[in-house]
């Protein structure tokens, strides 16, 4: 095993991680800042009021979501142990 095979491995590692965390990261900033503009806009300065919307959208958005995040992670780590034997060997 060389280092640009480990380099690749973590590659693609490092971007499956990004592809699967994305959705839910990127829906708890789009409610995390609505929130901030409702809070904004009628002076209510609660900090606990941000974090029910939060919970609730990526909990939402793990049911939409969780089967493809699931086959993206199990496509990975097939890939990984498919190829297990060339990386040790």
């Amino acid at each position: 095993m060389n280092t640009e095979m480990v380099i690749s491995i973590a590659e693609k590692g490092v971007y499956t991680t990004i592809i699967v965390c994305a959705p839910l990261l990127l829906l708890a900033l789009g409610i995390g800042l609505a929130v901030s503009i409702f809070q904004a806009t009628t002076q209510i300065q609660e900090q606990t009021l941000a974090f029910v919307p939060k919970i609730v959208a990526v909990l939402v958005g793990l049911i939409f979501f969780g089967p493809w995040m699931m086959t993206t992670m199990i496509t990975y780590m097939m890939e990984i142990f498919t190829n297990l034997t060339r990386f040790v060997g």
